[in-house]
């Protein structure tokens, strides 16, 4: 299916969580720590020494690697063997710098050992808009717009603003997709059966909140929209979670009346944290 998209758009990844290394909560503990320890191990072997000459075995020895991280090596060894070891979020840190972990590959790491990833915590995560977001949405004909870890439209089209105005236009200085849906009363003349996609996206919204428990801007919003909004409160408490998906929506234009469009959600490979969205007419 075309979506009006410029065959030079950059590639994006399709936002399912399928998709994405998945660490079952009732797995036995053993088998995620052997997972755990053949991940650090694979990826210790593909490093390059600092200092090269006759070796037995390929990337860094295990006490090359604890030197790096600021770990003992009897500590890195028994991670590699799947032994039962309390490792700090901090220890980890260091390990994965140590390891040259990429963004998904530091997640992984994180969720095999059930920890969660003291950057993110701190709200240290990179908050600049993505190039290849900016790129993709600028280019669809159709109203497209992208939303940061905390649900705001970092990028949008024209086509959107339009759609939007009370959320997108040119006058609006509230960004927050939360904030629009369950406080703007201009959200309810647009989206048509409001209170239903309301309560959908609060479910939605509760998936990305177990990745920022401990974000203080997060919390700030929830407790502003439980304190403003008794439909926010009410869903907040059924405690529902649900992915986000796509599927048709109906909206109300002033100017072009009841319109259908069919949406399609996406998350960039470089910055999972941000969603990115197309509405293409039906």
């Amino acid at each position: 299916m075309s979506l009006g998209v410029n065959s030079m758009t950059p590639t994006i990844c399709c936002y399912k969580r399928s998709s994405y290394p998945v660490i079952n909560a009732a797995m036995l503990d053993v088998e995620q720590r052997r997972l755990l320890g053949e991940f650090v191990r694979t990826h210790r072997e593909k490093l390059v020494p600092d200092r090269i000459g006759r070796r037995r075995t390929p990337g860094l020895r295990r006490e090359e690697l604890a030197e790096r991280a600021g770990i003992s090596a009897t500590w890195c060894a028994w991670i590699e063997q799947g032994r039962q070891v309390q490792a700090s979020p901090q220890a980890l840190a260091r390990l994965a710098r140590a390891l040259e972990l990429t963004r998904a590959e530091r997640a992984y790491l994180f969720e095999l050992a059930a920890r969660r990833d003291p950057d993110e915590e701190d709200g240290d995560a990179i908050d600049d808009v993505p190039a290849s977001l900016v790129t993709a949405v600028s280019m669809v004909q159709h109203p497209a717009y992208a939303l940061d870890r905390n649900w705001n439209a970092c990028c949008f089209n024209s086509a959107a603003a339009s759609l939007f105005p009370d959320w997108l236009g040119e006058h609006s200085k509230d960004r927050n997709l939360l904030r629009y849906v369950f406080l703007n009363p201009g959200a309810r003349e647009i989206i048509v059966d409001w209170e239903i996609r309301a309560l959908r996206l609060l479910a939605e919204f509760r998936a990305d909140y177990s990745h920022a428990l401990r974000d203080a801007t997060v919390r700030a919003l929830i407790e502003q929209l439980q304190r403003d909004s008794p439909l926010f409160a009410q869903g907040w408490s059924e405690q529902t979670v649900l992915d986000r998906e796509g599927g048709e929506r109906e909206l109300v234009s002033p100017d072009r009346g009841r319109l259908r469009f069919r949406q399609f959600n996406y998350r960039p490979c470089d910055r999972p944290d941000c969603k990115l969205v197309f509405l293409i007419p039906q």
